[in-house]
C-alpha cells in the first residue's frame, strides 16, 4: 500500500509538471515544433548526466549484484514485452502492424519511468533504471527500427547503439564505478545539477506532446485503443506473472516492472515519421497511454506490493 501511496503522489507531481508543459505550449512560451530542441538536449545531455551522476558512488559488491541482475531481469521483461506484442499483432494487415507492435512492445522508460523510479528508490533505483534502459536501447534500434524499416541493415544498428548517449553514459559509468575513480567535486556537482533537470524537462516536453497533439482527432484511430489495452494492461500483467511465477521479489523486480509498465515510448513517434509509418498512431498511443498512466500506475504499484 505504502507504495502505491508513493506512486500516486509523485504521478501527482509530474502530471503538474506534465501540465506545465501544456500551458507553456498552449500559451506560446515555446513552439511545438521548438520541443525536439527540447528533447535533443534531454537526450543528448540531461539523461546522460543523470545517468552519470547515479554511477559516482562508493563500490558495493550487493549493488553491483543487483544491477547484474537488473541487466538480465530487464532483458527478459523487454523480451517478453515484444513476444506479447507481436502474438497480439500477428493478423494486423501488414501496413499497420509494425506501428502497432512498436507502440505494445516498447514502454517510455526514460521520460516516465526514470522520474519515477528516483522519487521512489532513490539513486539506487535510478542507478538499476539505468541498466532497463540499456537494454531498451539496444533492442529498439536492434528490433524494433529493423522490424519497422522491413530488412536488416547490420551497420546502422551497430552505428545507433554504440552512440546512443544513454548507453555511452553507462559504460562510462561502469568504468568509474568499477574502477572506483574518483571525481572531483569540481566535475561531480555541475554533472548532477544537469541530471537533476531529467524530471521537470522529461514531463515539460511530454506536456507540450499532449498539447500539441490533436486528442479528438486521435481517438478516431480505430487501432487506438488495442495499443493502449496492450501496453497498459496486458503487457504488464504477463511480466508480473511471470515475475511472480520465478518467485522474485524485492527492490531489483519492482524498478523493472514499474518501467515496463510506463506508457508508449515517445520514440515510437520519432521512429514512425522516419520510417513512413502510421504518425497518427503513434503520437496518439504515446498521448493516451501517458495520461491513462495517471491512473494505471498507481494502480499498477498497488498490485505490486500484494503479489511481490
Amino acid at each position: 500500500m505504502e507504495l502505491a501511496v508513493i506512486t500516486a503522489e509523485q504521478v501527482l507531481r509530474l502530471l503538474l509538471m506534465i501540465l506545465i508543459g501544456a500551458v507553456c505550449c498552449k500559451w506560446g512560451v515555446f513552439q511545438p515544433k521548438e520541443k525536439s530542441v527540447l528533447a535533443n538536449l534531454l537526450l543528448y545531455v540531461v539523461s546522460p548526466a543523470m545517468i552519470l551522476d547515479s554511477y559516482m558512488v562508493d563500490f558495493d559488491p550487493a549493488i553491483f549484484h543487483n544491477l547484474l541482475v537488473t541487466f538480465a531481469l530487464s532483458t527478459v521483461a523487454l523480451v517478453v514485452g515484444m513476444v506479447v506484442a507481436f502474438a497480439v499483432t500477428m493478423r494486423t494487415p501488414r501496413d499497420k502492424r509494425g506501428i502497432i507492435w512498436l507502440a505494445c512492445a516498447f514502454s517510455n522508460a526514460g521520460y516516465m519511468g526514470f522520474p519515477l523510479v528516483r522519487a521512489l528508490f532513490g539513486d539506487e533505483g535510478l542507478l538499476y533504471a539505468s541498466a532497463f534502459v540499456t537494454m531498451f536501447n539496444i533492442l529498439i534500434w536492434a528490433v524494433g527500427a529493423t522490424y519497422l524499416r522491413g530488412q536488416a541493415d547490420p551497420k546502422q544498428i551497430v552505428r545507433n547503439v554504440v552512440t546512443c548517449p544513454c548507453i555511452l553514459a553507462v559504460v562510462a559509468g561502469l568504468i568509474i564505478y568499477l574502477a572506483r575513480i574518483p571525481i572531483p567535486e569540481i566535475i561531480a556537482d555541475p554533472v548532477g545539477s544537469v541530471g537533476d533537470m531529467n524530471t521537470p524537462l522529461s514531463m515539460i516536453i511530454t506536456g507540450a506532446t499532449i498539447a500539441s497533439g490533436n486528442l479528438p482527432k486521435l481517438l478516431h484511430n480505430p487501432n487506438l485503443f488495442r495499443t493502449l489495452g496492450v501496453r497498459m494492461l496486458l503487457i504488464p500483467a504477463v511480466t508480473l506473472v511471470l515475475f511472480a511465477l520465478l518467485g522474485l521479489h524485492g527492490t531489483v523486480p519492482t524498478v523493472v516492472l514499474l518501467l515496463e509498465a510506463c506508457p508508449t515510448a515517445a520514440m515510437t513517434t520519432m521512429l514512425a515519421i522516419q520510417y513512413k509509418q502510421d504518425e497518427e498512431l503513434a503520437a496518439g498511443a504515446v498521448v493516451f497511454s501517458t495520461l491513462s498512466s495517471i491512473v494505471i500506475l498507481p494502480l499498477y504499484a498497488l498490485v505490486l506490493t500484494a503479489v511481490l
